[in-house]
């Protein structure tokens, strides 16, 4: 079924309550509770987020169809509830943990006997034989998809659209892009139409649309989380969860785990996040140490940005955690040029393999993204690459060395356009929205006007304008800090460099371009659940509603 062909009658309906009563804003935690408690069926939940979808979907285009089938799974769901015992319903729990939840996939994560298009016009024709792996996990635990969301294609980009699926756009603020490459969930999140998404990640694909949405992602640690092949072999790859806080975040991600017989790179993840306890993540900060990195080496972080990391890194020291701030060796460029070494190796063969004959459907993002990668990978082999990525690991081994966790921002820009395609860089104007052209202005309008402004690298921001006090990681016009390619904008690559290390992101506060701002929580090697704990922290600490304002 696709978006447009989503019913209206009274099965669907498309009126919703007020945020605060309809079932569509519940956490999966509320609901669950009250499917238990026979406070709500599955099926009347379902409806809620179908009308949800009905009638917001439109604005945002964040689904690509309605999956027909739901029902039937929220029918056994709303029948197990009716009838089961209290033993029951703690071997359900325990067995069957997303029992009557609905869940929005990505559009990448396949189904069996739908379609599986990446985004690319000419696999419009394709459907899935089976369903991936986290798909499968998800059902096994009682769980169900009930519609699928927008990706760029091949999930190559940090905005979200395509000649495919046309613009995605942020519920915050339209104008502006819901990152990418997991926009269509983060964005589905934020508007209300699923409790809990699939994401994955490469390069930010899922932190940087939890940042820009307001909502939680986790980049979970190379292994921990079965993909697809062959590019599952990737390092810097990951598939794995998003919701609207930590614990529902949590609950998802331990479906994901483990492993799986079609991903040889799985590993045992027995146990995982037991001793996670998310109601008392805040009563577990004291003492725990915390590496302050606000530029990552020189990446020009906006005020507001800057503002918020510190507010957030401020309020784990108040509730006992040591705050340290730290620098690291970084820079943007060095940071672009690792990756790009790895991407034009790896993902930009494997796109062209699948896009071959077809380059004239593509967008442009994506013909730019594999030229940008093949020209690094012409002048750096494969192994000057691994040789630069165990450089950059020792580095952030030895700038972690003696904390629990590193607290970074997720972004250097405050937000994107939502139909920028950044050929040719970005500028980030004084309102921290980074724009195709300097000066243009056109391609997204900056909400409320705040001013994000740009602070020099190791210095506090300053009241100067952008092209006052650009940091080393651009170089300042009079419209703004210019950077060469819009990836060196973001501050989530160096951990897919760094592809060991758990990342839990979570929002910080809000930018004056009327969007969300987000942090990245980064623990040591496969210590998953510090990384959870100090995220559950902040959130407690620094309450948040996970949905856009109506």
């Amino acid at each position: 079924m696709t978006r447009d062909e989503i019913r209206t009658d009274s099965a669907m309906p498309t009126s919703t309550s007020p945020a605060s009563t309809a079932p569509w804003a519940l956490t999966a935690a509320e609901a669950l509770d009250r499917f238990r408690t026979k406070q709500l069926s599955p099926v009347e939940y379902l409806e809620s987020l179908i009308g949800r979808i009905t009638a917001e979907d439109e604005r945002i285009n964040a689904v690509t169809e309605v999956v027909e089938e739901a029902v039937t799974s929220a029918r056994e769901a709303e029948a197990f509830y009716a009838n089961a015992t209290a033993d029951e319903l703690a071997e359900a729990a325990a067995d069957r943990p997303l029992l009557g939840l609905p869940v929005i996939a990505k559009e990448k994560h396949a189904l069996a006997g739908r379609g599986l298009t990446q985004g690319l016009l000419h696999e419009r024709e394709t459907i899935a034989e089976a369903d991936a792996a986290i798909i499968r996990r998800i059902r096994r635990a009682g769980g169900y998809v009930h519609a699928r969301a927008t990706s760029p294609e091949f999930s190559c980009a940090t905005i979200t659209h395509s000649p495919m699926w046309g613009v995605t756009r942020n519920p915050w603020n339209p104008d502006l892009s819901p990152g990418g490459s997991s926009g269509g969930s983060g964005a589905a999140l934020a508007a209300g139409f699923a409790p809990l998404a699939t994401a994955s990640d490469i390069a930010g694909s899922t932190r940087l649309p939890a940042a820009f949405t307001g909502t939680v992602g986790f980049k979970a640690p190379y292994g921990r989380v079965p993909g697809a092949q062959p590019l599952a072999a990737d390092w810097y790859r990951g598939d794995g969860p998003m919701a609207r806080t930590v614990a529902d975040t949590a609950l998802l991600a331990r479906v994901m785990v483990g492993l799986d017989a079609s991903d040889h790179a799985t590993i045992d993840s027995t146990g995982f996040l037991a001793d996670f306890d998310p109601a008392e993540a805040a009563d577990r900060l004291r003492g725990r140490r915390v590496a302050l990195c606000v530029r990552l080496g020189d990446f020009p972080v906006g005020k507001d940005i800057e503002a918020n990391t510190r507010a957030v890194a401020s309020a784990l020291e108040s509730a006992g955690a040591v705050v340290e701030e730290i620098e690291l060796p970084w820079t943007s460029e060095r940071i672009f040029e690792t990756a790009f070494t790895h991407f034009g190796n790896l993902l930009a063969p494997a796109m062209r393999a699948a896009t071959r004959g077809h380059e004239d459907t593509l967008a442009d993002y994506t013909l730019r993204f594999m030229a940008d990668a093949e020209a690094v990978a012409a002048r750096r082999t494969q192994y000057e690459g691994l040789a630069m990525e165990a450089q950059i690991q020792a580095e952030l081994a030895s700038a972690m060395d003696g904390f629990d966790v590193l607290l970074a921002p997720t972004s250097a820009v405050a937000g994107l356009a939502a139909d920028g395609s950044y050929l040719d860089g970005i500028t980030i104007g004084a309102d921290g929205v980074g724009r195709e052209a300097a000066g243009s202005g056109e391609s997204a309008t900056a909400g409320n006007g705040g001013a994000a402004g740009f602070a020099g690298s190791g210095g506090a921001a300053g009241n100067g304008s952008a092209a006052e006090s650009g940091g080393n990681g651009g170089r300042t016009t009079g419209d703004g800090v210019r950077l060469d390619h819009y990836w060196q904008a973001h501050m989530t690559m160096p951990f897919n460099i760094c592809n060991r290390v758990p990342i839990v992101g979570v929002p910080s506060g809000m930018a004056g371009c009327g969007i969300p701002t987000g942090v990245q929580v980064i623990a040591h090697p496969f210590d998953d659940v510090r990384a959870f704990e100090v995220a559950a922290a902040i959130e407690q600490l620094m309450p948040w509603t996970g949905l856009a304002p109506e």
